[in-house]
């Protein structure tokens, strides 16, 4: 059983420093803005052996009206529910406020342990002064600065004795990492949750809602998948604010560490630049892609509509025609269950493998067909060919002359691999060697 950990409290008690400072990496955005960090956000972390999946949360105002900042009480919530244990954060500068007070009442309520850490506690010796703390009814305090790492392993130990008699989970390889991207406002987070079906993340139609990278885990006819929704990406001319600046990072990171992209586009917006540049990003990075047309319920259609708007993608996303296109709306869920069945077909096909010999046979009927090139009276030779990995497939081809190898000839023997063995949705790498090299 996974021992999860969430980290809890009001606006601007140091909530993302503590979860960066537990995972020794930026994760979560740290800015002095109350409401920064909006959504859920999951890392997994080792101390002494034992394994702890963290939690960041944006903060609960109990007191506020505001719309983002009730949909975060929500989130809250929803990480009090998946928590074994509450990291209550106060801030040990500002001393006991109403909000805390507010924030306790919460706790108390969900019934789960709660362990109370002061933070911004930079000089021990004043700790004592944070005995006020102890009115919230959660026992002798954890004094800390997440911001200088002050304390910070007593923390760890102080959790650790929490799960001495838990089960510890390793992090599951096989796991399906999906990252949901594209421009503001396309209904990214409405999708994700029209899949679950659950509001795990935060919708708005105020563009840029979501901020950071979300990983949402869950597991569907017995395979294991997290979804990582991403804040909008947006040109770097129009971002202004630091906060703007690490989402667009974050949302490259959620990229890198995907298997699977699903590129969003809106059904009601032409194809920007910036959709090709985002797709570019997924396609140069090897990645697996599907083309999620949202707010399709939104398109006026007659018997054409849908294949004009292929047409289009076959134009405009040229350089990635291998990746599927699905028709959806997140608001009346019209095709969305075909979303898992679809990353679950790209996903064989991004790990296909194919025998040696059915490679070469290949490569024989396809130079029979089409003779390869020649330069000057000297013709290109390939003599075979092996599959040498997967995620993306990649092949290396065994030639006598490089310089013959014209990337016209490239493309067609890619297009015979696909005729071929499918490998729809997956990029396909194709490198050369001369015999007599090591292959890479």
């Amino acid at each position: 059983m996974s021992f999860t950990v969430a980290i809890v409290g009001r606006p601007n008690v140091g909530k993302s420093t503590l979860f960066n400072r537990l995972m020794g990496k930026r994760i979560s955005i740290v800015d002095d803005k109350p409401g920064v960090t909006r959504d859920r956000i999951y890392g997994q972390m080792e101390w002494n052996g034992k394994k702890f999946t963290i939690i960041d949360t944006g903060g609960i105002d109990p007191a506020s009206s505001e719309f983002i900042f009730s949909q975060m009480k929500r989130q809250v919530e929803f990480a009090i529910d998946a928590a074994d244990l509450i990291v209550f954060l106060v801030d040990g500068k500002e001393g006991l406020t109403h909000a805390d007070k507010d924030v306790a009442d919460i706790l108390r309520k969900s019934g789960k342990p709660v362990l109370l850490v002061v933070n911004k506690v930079d000089n021990f010796k004043n700790a004592p002064e944070n005995y006020e703390f102890y009115e919230l009814g959660f026992g002798e305090p954890v004094n800390i600065s997440a911001s200088h790492g002050l304390a910070v392993g007593d923390l760890l130990d102080r959790l650790a004795e929490n799960i001495d008699d838990m089960q510890e989970v390793h992090e599951d390889e096989d796991i399906i990492k999906v990252a949901v991207v594209g421009r503001p406002n396309v209904g990214k987070s409405s999708l994700v949750n029209a899949i679950l079906g659950e509001e795990r993340v935060i919708v708005s139609n105020m563009p840029g809602t979501t901020r950071d990278a979300i990983d949402t885990y869950f597991e569907v006819d017995g395979k294991k998948m997290v979804f990582i929704d991403t804040a909008g990406m947006r040109k770097k001319s129009r971002v202004k604010e630091d906060i703007e600046f690490y989402s667009n990072v974050r949302a490259l990171g959620a990229i890198d560490r995907s298997n699977v992209v699903l590129m969003v586009l809106d059904a009601v917006q032409d194809i920007s630049e910036q959709d090709k540049r985002i797709a570019g990003i997924a396609h140069e990075a090897g990645k697996a892609i599907i083309l999620i047309v949202n707010k399709w319920d939104l398109v006026e259609k007659d018997e054409h509509t849908m294949n004009k708007f292929r047409e289009k993608i076959k134009k405009e996303f040229a350089f990635i025609q291998y990746a599927p296109a699905l028709f959806v709306s997140a608001k009346t869920r019209q095709r969305v269950y075909r979303i898992i069945e679809l990353i679950n077909f790209v996903m064989d096909q991004y790990t296909f493998r194919v025998k040696t010999s059915m490679l070469n046979e290949l490569v024989r009927d396809a130079t029979a067909i089409v003779e390869p090139p020649s330069i000057k009276g000297k013709k290109l030779k390939i003599y075979y060919a092996v599959q040498t990995g997967i995620k993306p497939p990649t092949f290396v081809f065994f030639l006598n002359d490089i310089k013959l190898f014209h990337f016209s000839y490239a493309r067609y023997l890619e297009n015979k691999l696909r005729e071929t063995f499918g490998l729809e949705g997956t990029p396909i790498i194709i490198k050369v060697k001369e015999k007599g090299e090591k292959s890479q």
